[in-house]
This record gives C-alpha cells, structure tokens and sequence, in this order.
C-alpha cells in the first residue's frame, strides 16, 4: 500500500539573518565626496610618499628614520584598511564593534604618533649627513607634517562624531 509522504518545513531567524548578511557588500561612492573621506585618501597619498622618499635612500643607517618609517608604514596599511571598511560599509555588518570610537582612538594615535615621527624626520635632517639623502629626508618631514594636519583633522571629526553617539 502506498505511504501517505508529508514534509514540513521551517525558517528559523538565524537563517534568514544568515541569508541577509551574506549578501554582497554596499559600496559608499558618496564617501570619498565627505570631509573625512578626502582627509583619508589624502593621508593615503601623501603617507606613502613620506615613506617611500625615506625608503629611497639609506636610512637603516640612522634609528630616528626607522621609527619614521614605521609610523609611515604602520598608519599607511591602516588607513587603506579603514578606507575600504568606509568605502564598503563593511562598519554597518558589524555593528557589535563601537566603530566611532575605534575611529576616534585610530585618528588620535596616528595624529600623536605621527606628530612625533614627523618632529623626529624634521631634527634628524642635517646638512651633515649624506647630501644624496637630504633632500629626501627635508621632503619627507614636510610631507609627515602635512599628513600630521590630515589625521589632526580627522580626529577632530572623528571627535564630533563619537560626541554625537554618546550625547544620544
């Protein structure tokens, strides 16, 4: 005789979240348009010029340019991951992580730090040292105070925003 088959079948609220965030990710054109978008792309820019007109020359002979070369390098590959986060609205799938204070707190290291790597680029460039490098030692504390002014400024909005989340 044949059997009667019955299939039930359920949704629960976890697949459908699943299934919701899986989706391909948002991509903020409009950002790169804002204040802070232009202040990042700039910080991109010019960081990586600051450590590449360091990395042209010798600076392993001299500790002051290694600590430059790290703040550079360091806050460099952080500020294009913080840019593709922003650009990909990668911050909005996480919601579990406080992403106005991790701005905050990101933007006032590199402000900080790399206010003292550009002081130390800027007392560490003499005229006695090889002349081949002064050049692009003087261009690069130049450049490490200009991206200073960037991340000044991004802390600044970063500040108003995480002030804005916490008075709500």
């Amino acid at each position: 005789r044949p059997r009667s088959h019955t299939v039930t079948t359920t949704s629960s609220s976890f697949t459908a979240n699943l299934s919701a965030s899986s989706s391909t990710l948002a991509y903020d054109r409009e950002f790169l348009r804002t204040v802070p978008g232009l202040l990042m792309v700039t910080e991109i820019v010019l960081g990586l010029l600051v450590w590449t007109l360091i990395a042209g020359t010798e600076y392993f002979l001299y500790p002051a340019f290694g600590w430059v070369m790290f703040v550079a390098v360091f806050y460099w590959v952080l500020t294009v991951f913080f840019l593709i986060i922003y650009m990909t609205m990668t911050y909005t799938r996480i919601p579990q992580v406080p992403w106005t204070m991790v701005g905050l707190c990101f933007n006032g290291s590199a402000f900080v730090l790399y206010l003292i790597a550009a002081i130390v680029d800027a007392s560490s460039v003499t005229k006695d040292l090889d002349s081949h490098n002064y050049n692009s030692w003087a261009a690069s504390s130049f450049f490490a105070f200009v991206v200073t002014s960037c991340y000044a400024g991004n802390t600044y909005f970063s500040f108003i925003s995480w002030r804005s989340r916490t008075l709500q």
